[in-house]
């Protein structure tokens, strides 16, 4: 799905990572073929300008950014750390979370109830991520932005944390119901988006409870494009058959649904992949600007933008978006992995709690998937990314151009002397969708 368009000007590179919970994973694996693979074939990996996430994918791209001055590195340890999780390194679930269910379900009491207790996420995040490294890609100026979407409880929008370069301005027009809020980003900006509703409690900043941003903005498009991103690489985490996103596990199953399984499809219907509806977007205002341009000429989209600007509007311009997600059904393999019962770590833990909450009834399990923090699953995810990265190697090795495009534009307010020597590149590539 690319229109092919050409145009001149500053390329910014924006990586968008979705949510999803250990489908989070898969991911990795593309990160991985990315930063290990291409970066090999190209000579240096490629300069990204923003990173975008949401959910678990704010995890990620908070991993990310803090291994900026040495991505290779960076994603190998990010693949041995999901290859060796255990549930109990990121969830906890005891008597006290036993006996808070109906409390869970009914409301009342305090407002950190989820089902789960995710004091050892929290230590794992706070633990695992250089957060000072985080703050110093911006100094270095390995990176524009880094944002963080969630969903305010109270107000019921999308607040997305954004962290900038020095002289890099956080956008003034957000979308609809969205607000953007600049500050460092920290492991509570990033336990919020991740906080899945029901599964895991809200997270409090500022005196406001969060939850996960997935809720309305999986898939951050839109922060990347009004922080001026004209090339997007998006990672999806549902299922994709010949270009039309799957129902994730139909239900073949005799008997009536029960809670897990019903829980299960409400979190794909709010998580998983609002992406289509953004890239579809994306290509229709693609294709308007295309039409445009043939019509009245090349001043079109100089002449509807100016018309923007005035009315303080983002300017119209044409962006290459790029899309991927996993050649299978996650919930299916999550399935086939909760009935084989091989856990890192506590297999009768493991395989009591799933049995308790029925987590893996059926011939699929999507709420499994969003809770098997399990190496041997995760792994699974991270050989599936890579592979569907793989077989797309020469649209992402296009998508991304060589080294010779890794140049040094500089920032706002800065001489290209002053760019570190992986930067983005003042270039003409084909845009479009």
């Amino acid at each position: 799905m690319r229109t092919i368009l050409n145009t001149a000007g500053q390329r910014r590179t924006a990586v968008i990572l979705s949510g999803g919970g250990a489908r989070g994973a898969y991911e990795v694996g593309v990160l991985w073929y990315i930063f290990d693979d291409l970066s090999r074939m190209r000579g240096a990996p490629p300069r990204i300008d923003i990173l975008c996430g949401t959910s678990v994918g704010a995890i990620n791209a908070c991993y990310l950014t803090a291994h900026l001055g040495d991505p290779v590195l960076g994603m190998r340890r990010l693949v041995h750390l999901w290859s060796n999780l255990q549930i109990t390194q990121v969830l906890g679930f005891g008597t006290r979370q036993l006996r808070g269910l109906p409390r869970l379900l009914l409301g009342g009491g305090d407002a950190g109830t989820g089902l789960f207790d995710v004091t050892p996420m929290a230590d794992l995040v706070e633990r695992e991520i250089s957060w000072r490294a985080v703050s110093r890609a911006f100094r270095k100026r390995y990176l524009r932005a880094l944002t963080v979407s969630t969903t305010e409880v109270s107000a019921g929008r999308t607040v997305v944390f954004m962290q900038t370069a020095p002289n890099v301005d956080v956008p003034h027009t957000p979308p609809p119901r969205t607000l953007f809020r600049a500050e460092p980003i920290g492991p509570h900006h990033a336990l919020a988006s991740a906080a899945i509703p029901m599964l895991f409690p809200p997270v409090e900043i500022h005196g406001e409870l969060y939850l996960d941003g997935g809720l309305r903005q999986n898939t951050p498009i839109s922060p990347a494009l009004r922080l001026g991103a004209t090339h997007v690489f998006a990672i999806g985490s549902s299922h994709d058959v010949q270009g039309v996103v799957t129902n994730e596990g139909a239900l073949r199953a005799t008997r009536m649904p029960g809670a897990a399984f019903l829980l299960g499809k409400v979190l794909n219907a709010f998580l998983l992949d609002h992406v289509d509806i953004d890239l579809e977007m994306l290509t229709r205002l693609n294709a308007i600007l295309q039409d445009g341009t043939k019509a009245f000429g090349h001043g079109f989209v100089d002449a509807i933008t100016r018309e923007a600007q005035k009315r303080h509007a983002p300017p119209y311009k044409f962006v290459d978006a790029f899309a991927i997600r996993p050649s299978e059904d996650l919930g299916k393999i999550a399935s086939l992995h909760v009935h084989r019962g091989k856990f890192v770590g506590n297999p009768f833990f493991t395989k009591r709690l799933f049995d308790l909450l029925e987590l893996g009834v059926g011939d699929e399990a999507d709420l499994a998937s969003y809770l098997l923090f399990d190496g041997h699953f995760c792994r699974q995810l991270i050989e599936m990314g890579r592979a569907d990265a793989h077989a797309r190697r020469d649209e992402i090795m296009r998508f991304f151009g060589d080294v010779g495009q890794d140049g040094g534009t500089a920032f706002e307010g800065e001489s290209p002397s002053e760019r570190p020597a992986s930067s983005a590149v003042t270039t003409t590539l084909p845009i479009g969708t």
